[in-house]
């Protein structure tokens, strides 16, 4: 039964296809293309994303990431974050296997959020996107305010996971 419950996400998917099936045939052909295309285009990029992260993880000295992206970092580790973001390629999902590898280094919460927002927000082909497509007002607004949601959003994370890690580290202490 433990077994059952682990894929019971997988499970309900799997009835709401057979249910889609057995309504139309057609949506659901066109349903599982699209999700094995989305399988493989996933399993092309991430094993070279793995590769990169374990390189860096051997290359990319603790101290170093603590010094750009740790707690004390500052505002150079706002603009470093960013740096990295921007020049990110690829789909949203690759973030999280780096964003990881820069939580394990001993960047702060707050920086990991906010790249993963900035992430999504402003690589260089989205804001090339953005600014010939609505303006550079619209483009500009954009990036504004949703850099300034990240960061705070970052802050809460940060604060939630500094409470819960003390919360943890109280109960231990008391066992």
């Amino acid at each position: 039964m433990k077994k059952l419950k682990r894929y019971r996400f997988f499970l309900i998917l799997l009835l709401g296809l057979l249910l889609i099936a057995f309504m139309n045939q057609a949506i659901a052909i066109k349903t599982v293309q699209l999700t094995g295309k989305s399988i493989l285009d996933m399993l092309i990029l991430l094993p070279p994303i793995f590769i990169l992260v374990g390189l860096l993880d051997q290359w990319v000295k603790k101290e170093s990431l603590i010094r750009y992206m740790g707690e004390k970092s500052g505002i150079f580790g706002v603009l470093f974050t960013l740096l990295l973001a921007t020049v990110a390629a690829g789909p949203l999902y690759i973030a999280f296997p780096i964003a990881v590898l820069l939580l394990k280094k001993g960047a702060s919460v707050r920086y990991i959020v906010f790249f993963l927002g900035a992430w999504s927000t402003v690589k260089l082909p989205v804001l090339v996107y953005e600014f010939t497509s609505f303006g550079p007002k619209f483009t500009l607004i954009h990036i504004c305010f949703g850099l300034v949601f990240y960061y705070l959003t970052g802050i809460l994370f940060e604060k939630i996971y500094s409470q819960q890690k003390l919360l943890k580290h109280g109960m231990t202490k008391e066992l």
